[in-house]
């Protein structure tokens, strides 16, 4: 048999919670019942979702997830960033609910994905589909582009953000004179964020000046152009 669906079926404190936020995002609410057990279902084109609510539910100890495959991470991450910028004046980074960027992922064999991380506490974590993508590159890293990528699998992956810190605070500690100054940049401005998922603004505005402050050339500026645009969505949600 083909074109079977499968709709995860996700718990939260509130389907009133879960139903406006989903609505900043761009989906549409398909079901909505009260009685006898409170749920919701939300569509965005083909991706379906559907949530149960439970009285004295914490989303900060849920462990409901889903996977989503799609063959465009960056246009959903735009789109979604889009929606939350107005509703909410900006993107949301920390707290519950919020998003991550688009990054690769050590261990998802370097595959691009982000996370929303909803009311309820639920990880959306979106993937780029294998089937469409070109395979990701396997060039050599630098150490600083190495504990990046392990501080990203504990804190974008896992959820784990203080590990993820400590990983980063280790390698900045130890400046070589062979470091990639882009890199420097791109760990500087993810500690920052991950300053701002721990409620650390003072922390998160020294990261960003430390990352503005570094020299680089304009070929370095360039690949570093993501990693600027990222500490510019994050000073915005400082302010």
């Amino acid at each position: 048999m083909t074109n079977e669906v499968t709709v995860p079926l996700l718990p939260c404190a509130s389907i009133d919670d879960i139903e406006n936020f989903y609505g900043v995002l761009g989906f549409r609410t398909t079901y909505k019942q009260r009685k006898p057990n409170p749920c919701v279902g939300v569509q965005r084109e083909d991706l379906h979702l559907q949530f149960f609510e439970i009285p004295g539910f914490d989303p900060e100890q849920s462990y409901g997830s889903c996977l989503v495959l799609t063959e465009d991470i960056e246009g959903l991450h735009r789109a979604f960033a889009a929606g939350m910028r107005a509703a909410y004046g900006k993107v949301l980074v920390s707290g519950t609910p919020r998003m991550t960027r688009p990054r690769a992922r050590k261990n998802a064999d370097g595959w691009g994905g982000f996370s929303v991380i909803d009311p309820g506490g639920n990880w959306i974590r979106v993937f780029r589909h294998p089937a469409t993508a070109p395979v990701p590159a396997t060039t050599a890293a630098g150490r600083l582009a190495k504990a990046l990528a392990n501080a990203v699998v504990q804190a974008d992956s896992r959820g784990t953000a203080g590990q993820a810190v400590r990983i980063l605070d280790s390698a900045l500690a130890r400046p070589q004179a062979d470091d990639d100054p882009v890199e420097q940049v791109e760990v500087l401005v993810y500690r920052a964020e991950l300053a701002m998922v721990l409620h650390d603004p003072e922390t998160a505005a020294e990261m960003l000046a430390r990352a503005r402050s570094v020299t680089l050339t304009d070929e370095e500026s360039e690949r570093a152009a993501s990693a600027f645009d990222n500490a510019a969505e994050l000073a915005a949600a400082m302010r």
